[in-house]
């Protein structure tokens, strides 16, 4: 006899605790939705956290370092000890943080600090998804409990997968190929000098001559955390981690190819002679998979013509960084001199999923085209976008309407009066 499954009924499920959900998250609680957060690792933070990546990219104009994206995103970096309270620039201008551990304890003493508002389960899976009359009725979702059913009024995926999108057939999208996936990973006593670089990247390119590293980038070797610790962006592996045979390759891959550039280093680079491997992932980094369809697609030209939107709810300006499904030697990626945006508008009607009215998407798998998702998919953007949508679901949850029927302009209000929303 089966054992009885335990339900939740919510106001808002958030799916996926990454950069978006966290966000999600916190703003449906502070404008007073019950809330519950899933997320597949033991703790949040999405890319930062599950991968590493410190960058908070996306906060601020490059070409004038003025901050245009404030709101949840800014608190963090603020919390994080990166900005002052009434900062209008910053340089860099993708500041890093420098304990993605410490962003962890951040998160989730945030998410605590809502009490019963936000309740948060880790090492849960969102599974499975029914609909009825055009609504997102029931989710299921598996973790140590066995399979839990979620009722909730509102949902936002933030899988950045896009998984809860297309489990409820709506429409999605993958562009073929879809961008490589990397590894990133860190090497502790590594001397600095200044042939470092050119040397490492030789090493690399020796390697792959000898068919003992497929593929390759840069590599970026970046001293964030301490300046005898580097850190790693080097690894590029195809694949799509919407097939689970394909992550559980991918991952292998990039395990593999991160020791590999880790020996080749340590045996021939001035400066690796006494070094140590820390640690890499847990999870490999997705740039790119699904993405939804949804009441409006921002394209590439709404992007270089910085066109106005009324509903517009949060604001870009990241390069459009497109990484291509092979060996770059000497540049960090393909697009290193891709096209640098002015600040530009995403409207809300980009978060909102056709066909299901209860539902919106969030982050990365938000509705773009690939060029325009080149640009939107970086951290602090998906922390925008996220807002917003915990925003709109708690709108409409008070309002007793769907987040589908939604004028976005009331949303963009409310986003300005909490002090986040569009850069103006």
């Amino acid at each position: 006899m089966s054992k009885a499954r335990k339900k939740y009924q919510v106001d808002v499920l958030v799916c996926g605790g990454g950069c978006a959900g966290i966000a999600a998250a916190i703003a449906a609680a502070r404008n007073n939705a019950k809330t519950l957060l899933l997320e597949r690792a033991g703790f949040s933070g999405g890319i930062i956290t599950t991968v590493g990546l410190p960058f908070f990219d996306g906060i601020a104009d490059k070409k004038t370092g003025r901050i245009v994206v404030r709101g949840i995103p800014f608190e963090l970096l603020l919390k994080m000890g990166r900005t002052q309270p009434n900062a209008t620039h910053i340089k860099p201008h993708n500041p890093t943080i420098k304990s993605t551990e410490q962003f962890k304890v951040l998160a989730d003493q945030l998410l605590e600090s809502h009490g019963e508002q936000i309740k948060v389960l880790y090492h849960t899976t969102a599974c499975e998804v029914f609909t009825q009359n055009g609504r997102v009725s029931k989710v299921l979702a598996a973790n140590k409990d066995g399979l839990i059913e979620i009722e909730a009024r509102q949902v936002i995926d933030c899988t950045g997968d896009g998984d809860i999108a297309a489990w409820a057939d709506v429409p999605v999208e993958k562009t073929k190929p879809l961008m490589p996936m990397t590894l990133h990973f860190r090497i502790g006593n590594v001397r600095q000098n200044p042939q470092l670089h050119t040397k490492a990247r030789e090493a690399l390119i020796q390697a792959e001559k000898a068919g003992k590293l497929p593929m390759f980038y840069g590599p970026g070797i970046i001293y964030c955390f301490a300046d005898d610790e580097a850190y790693i962006h080097a690894v590029r592996v195809s694949g799509d981690a919407t097939d689970a045979e394909d992550l559980s390759r991918a991952e292998m891959q990039g395990r593999s190819d991160a020791w590999a550039m880790f020996e080749a280093w340590k045996e021939s680079v001035p400066g690796f002679e006494k070094s140590y491997f820390i640690n890499s992932g847990p999870y490999i980094g997705i740039r790119e998979t699904r993405r939804l369809v949804g009441q409006y697609v921002l394209t590439e030209q709404d992007i270089r013509s910085q066109k106005n939107f009324d509903d517009a709810i949060a604001t870009g300006c990241w390069y459009m960084d497109r990484h291509p499904n092979h060996t770059t030697i000497g540049t960090a990626n393909d697009s290193g001199t891709g096209y640098q945006p002015a600040p530009y508008d995403i409207p809300y009607r980009a978060l909102v999923a056709q066909r299901v009215e209860n539902l919106l998407v969030a982050g990365r798998c938000h509705s773009a085209t690939a060029a325009a998702a080149s640009s939107t998919r970086v951290t602090v953007t998906a922390m925008a976008m996220g807002q917003a949508a915990g925003t709109a679901a708690a709108i409409a949850i008070k309002a007793k309407t769907s987040v589908a029927a939604l004028n976005g302009v009331d949303v963009r209000e409310q986003l300005t009066a909490q002090g986040a929303g569009p850069f103006t």
